[in-house]
C-alpha cells in the first residue's frame, strides 16, 4: 500500500482550500496531526484566550474529519521531534504544512527538516495569506514597508485563485496513538473565566463559514458600522481568519460580487493582514522591538519599577481608568475575548499616550487574552498606534477617548459593559466626571486628557531630535 502522507497542523485548521491536505491526499493515505508545542515558541506560547479558541476549533476540526471516516491525530512536544518520530511509527513517505512565518514556526519547519530521513520529503505550501509574505516586491525588489503601496501592488495581482474544495482523503493502514484533547487543559478550570467566550463565540470551519455569509448581507455597511461600538459592524470573522478555519481566498471570492466602499473597506483590511506578515517577513522582532529606534530612548513610565505606573496598567487592564470607553472596551476583552476596532484603537492610545506606558505593556496584554491574538498583526497594529512603526501613525497625534466616545455613538456600548454607568443618558455617559454625575461605584479619571497630553508631548519632545 503506498505510504501515508502527514499534514501538519497549525493555525491551518480547515479541510476546504488547505493545500497541504490537498497535495497529500494526491500523494496516498492522510493522516492530520496537531502538535501542541510550547517548547519552541518559548516566551510565545500562545494565551488563555486563544487556548480556549484552540480547543474548540480542534473538536470541530475532529468533526469534520469524522465525515470522511478520517481522525485528528494530537501529539505533544516540540513540534519537529514529534513529527519526526511518527513518520518513523507510521512509515510516512512525506510531511505536508502550510507556511507559518511566526519566527519560532520558521525555527521549526528548519528543524523538522533537518531531523527528517533524507528519503523523507517536507513539503509546505502557501494558503495562509492572499499572497505569501516576500511574493509583492518594489520595483528595486525589496519588501514594502509601507502599507498604501503594498496595497495597490496586491490589488494588481487580486483576484486570488480560486479556493479548492474539500479533499477526497483515503485512509491509512493503521493509525497512530494520539492523546486526548481534555488531557492537554487548555479550558480554564480555576476559576473558569470563558463564560463570555462560550456565549459569544463558535469556533471551527462550518462556524467560520456561516460567520461569513451573515457578515456578507450587511458589508455594504461596513465603513460606517465599523466604528459605532453600540451598532457593532465589525465582521467578527477575524479569529477564525486567524486560526485558519477559513481562509483569505475564501473570503474574497465571498465579497466579489459585493461593490461599494463597505466592501472594499474590508477588503483593505484583509489586504492590512497580508501587510502585517510582510513586515514580520523582513523583521521577525517586530512585535518586541520600536522600529524606530529611538523610541528605545523614549522615557516611558515602568510598571515595573514604578507603583503608580504599575497600578495604572492594572487599572487599564481591568477597566477602571475613569475613562468609560476605554473601560468598555477592556472590560469586552475580558469577557469575550474580542474588542470593537474602533475601541482597540482607542484603548490603545490610551494606554500609550495618556499612560505613557511601553506599548508592549499593551500588547502582551492583548497577546493573552485575545482570541485572535496574531503576532504579526498585533505588533504591526501597537507600533502603528505609538508612532514607532515602519508605517504608522504619529506619535503627536493623541487621540481624545472622550471625543472619540460621543463622535462615534458608543453610549449603548459603554451602558452594556460599564453596568455602573447603565442609567446615564447621551452625553452624561460619555464623561460623567464632566458633568458631576459620577457614580461612587465607578473609579475617577486617572488623569485628565490634558495634562495627559501635556505630559506625552513633553517625553516626545526629549527624543524627537
Amino acid at each position: 500500500m503506498t505510504k501515508p502522507e502527514i499534514v501538519w497542523l497549525r493555525r491551518d485548521l480547515r479541510l476546504a482550500d488547505q493545500p497541504a491536505f490537498h497535495a497529500a491526499a494526491e500523494a496516498g493515505p492522510v493522516i492530520p496531526v496537531y502538535v501542541l508545542d510550547d517548547e519552541t515558541p518559548r516566551h510565545r506560547v500562545m494565551g488563555g484566550a486563544s487556548r480556549w479558541w484552540l480547543h474548540h476549533s480542534l473538536e470541530a476540526l475532529a468533526r469534520e474529519l469524522h465525515k470522511h471516516n478520517s481522525r485528528l491525530i494530537l501529539r505533544r512536544g516540540k513540534a519537529a521531534d514529534v513529527l519526526a518520530q511518527l513518520v518513523e511509527e507510521t512509515g510516512a513517505g512525506a510531511v505536508h504544512a502550510l507556511r507559518h512565518y511566526e519566527p519560532w514556526w520558521r525555527n521549526a519547519e528548519r528543524q523538522l527538516k533537518d531531523a527528517l530521513p533524507e528519503n523523507i520529503q517536507f513539503h509546505r505550501h502557501n494558503g495562509n495569506y492572499l499572497l505569501p509574505p516576500g511574493a509583492v516586491t518594489t520595483g528595486s525588489g525589496g519588501e514594502y514597508k509601507i502599507f498604501t503601496p503594498f496595497y495597490r501592488a496586491v490589488m494588481e495581482r487580486m483576484p486570488p485563485a480560486d479556493p479548492l474544495p474539500e479533499p477526497s482523503l483515503t485512509l491509512p493502514e493503521a493509525w497512530p496513538e494520539s492523546d486526548k484533547l481534555a488531557d492537554w487543559g487548555l479550558l480554564p478550570t480555576k476559576p473558569d473565566w470563558a463564560g463570555g467566550l462560550r456565549e459569544g463565540w463558535e469556533c471551527g470551519e462550518q462556524a467560520a463559514q456561516a460567520q461569513l455569509e451573515e457578515f456578507a448581507e450587511r458589508v455594504s455597511d461596513y465603513e460606517q458600522a465599523r466604528n459605532l461600538p453600540s451598532v457593532d459592524g465589525s465582521s467578527r470573522i477575524s479569529p477564525h481568519l486567524h486560526f485558519g478555519e477559513i481562509s483569505p481566498a475564501q473570503i474574497w471570492k465571498a465579497l466579489a460580487r459585493h461593490r461599494g466602499e463597505g466592501a472594499d473597506s474590508f477588503r483593505r483590511e484583509v489586504v492590512w493582514r497580508d501587510y502585517a506578515q510582510t513586515i514580520l517577513h523582513q523583521f521577525p522582532d517586530y512585535p518586541e522591538r520600536p522600529y524606530r529606534e529611538k523610541f528605545e530612548e523614549f522615557a516611558w513610565r515602568d510598571p515595573e519599577n514604578d507603583r503608580d505606573a504599575a497600578a495604572d496598567l492594572e487599572a487599564w487592564q481591568q477597566g477602571r481608568t475613569g475613562y468609560p470607553i476605554v473601560d468598555a472596551g477592556m472590560r469586552q476583552l475580558w469577557a469575550t475575548g474580542w474588542m470593537h476596532n474602533r475601541v482597540r484603537m482607542i484603548a490603545a492610545s490610551f494606554l500609550i499616550k495618556h499612560l505613557l506606558i511601553d506599548w508592549r505593556h499593551g500588547e502582551r496584554w492583548f497577546w493573552d487574552t485575545l482570541v485572535d491574538a496574531d503576532y504579526a498583526s498585533n505588533g504591526v497594529n501597537w507600533q502603528w498606534v505609538a508612532g514607532s512603526g515602519a508605517d504608522s501613525n504619529m506619535f503627536v497625534r493623541i487621540m481624545a477617548p472622550l471625543t472619540q466616545s460621543e463622535k462615534f455613538s458608543a453610549g449603548d456600548y459603554i451602558r452594556h459593559w460599564v453596568p455602573e454607568l447603565a442609567e446615564l443618558d447621551d452625553p452624561y455617559v460619555h464623561d460623567p466626571d464632566a458633568h458631576g454625575c459620577r457614580p461612587g461605584s465607578y473609579p475617577p479619571k486617572r488623569i485628565e486628557h490634558s495634562a495627559a497630553r501635556e505630559r506625552a508631548l513633553a517625553a516626545w519632545s526629549e527624543i524627537k531630535e
